[in-house]
């Protein structure tokens, strides 16, 4: 009888082993996919290569820079300040056309402070005022890949006829736009005291530091004029250019804090816009 039982045992055991051991081999053999299961498993066989961006080196220029900085206001109709749109969309396909590179405010301090640029041709377009037909040339920016600098008078951000806080904060977030000051009452500098300057000079830049959660490094003379107080005033509050209404190309001879501009007026031809920003570096 005990050897009855001691042979049920044993088989009852190689039966139990027998389970366990099929078990384990179905488990790995869920655990390792076909493409694994019939060939090594290198290094390589499941790398992604990534691509890192390379920036291209500026180009350092054998002579001073000379950089066109477009002058526009109101893109609309009416008078002398402002362009129509389609004026304005057909000069920055003109711009396009001809492989010109739009700069930002950052990037112009750059190129005068350096006297280098990203490429051969280069740009800065500039919109003073802050009106609200700016958001018109948003579609046209976003098109071309262009970038703009608009320059808002903080005083007038409530006027139905200039830009909002919220119109300021989205078109910023769409990466096309950087914003200057243009002083809060747009009043013009020169007529006023070193303590009036100061206060339009200062608290302009406070606003839209603090509203649009920036440092603001550019300043637009309301009228395009300035005294040698105005200088002095903008670079002690931290701004790193200043641009005025002086007709002709930007250079860092004429003063980090007095640089001219080309005034783009309505009704001209294509033509007369590539006489205008014509400018060659070498």
């Amino acid at each position: 009888m005990q050897k009855k039982f001691g042979y049920l045992g044993g088989c009852l055991v190689l039966i139990i082993a027998i389970i366990v051991g099929v078990g384990l081999r179905q488990r790995s053999a869920h655990q390792v996919t076909p493409a694994t299961a019939h060939r090594p498993v290198t290094q390589t066989s499941h790398v992604k290569t990534t691509h890192v961006a390379t920036t291209k080196p500026w180009i350092k220029l054998k002579r001073p820079l000379q950089l066109p900085i477009l002058m526009y206001h109101s893109i609309s109709s009416g008078n002398n300040l402002r362009v129509p749109k389609q004026q304005f969309v057909q000069e920055l396909t003109y711009l396009k056309q001809h492989h010109y590179r739009t700069l930002t405010a950052a990037e112009a301090i750059r190129a005068l402070k350096t006297n280098t640029i990203p490429q051969k041709k280069v740009i800065w377009l500039t919109l003073d005022d802050a009106y609200k037909d700016n958001t018109k040339i948003m579609a046209t920016l976003k098109k071309d890949h262009f970038h703009a600098t608009i320059n808002v008078i903080t005083g007038f951000t409530h006027k139905t006829n200039h830009l909002s806080l919220a119109q300021l904060k989205q078109m910023k977030a769409t990466g096309l736009v950087d914003f200057g000051s243009h002083t809060v009452h747009h009043l013009d500098l020169n007529a006023l005291t070193t303590a009036q300057q100061r206060t339009e000079i200062i608290n302009s830049k406070s606003w839209l530091d603090q509203h649009l959660h920036q440092t603001t490094t550019l300043l637009c003379y309301p009228a395009g004029r300035a005294n040698a107080a105005t200088h002095k005033l903008a670079k002690q509050a931290g701004y790193q250019l200043a641009l005025t209404t002086q007709e002709g190309l930007a250079s860092l001879h004429e003063g980090r804090y007095n640089l001219s501009r080309l005034r783009v007026t309505p009704g001209i031809s294509t033509a007369t816009f590539a006489t205008l920003i014509n400018v060659h570096h070498s």
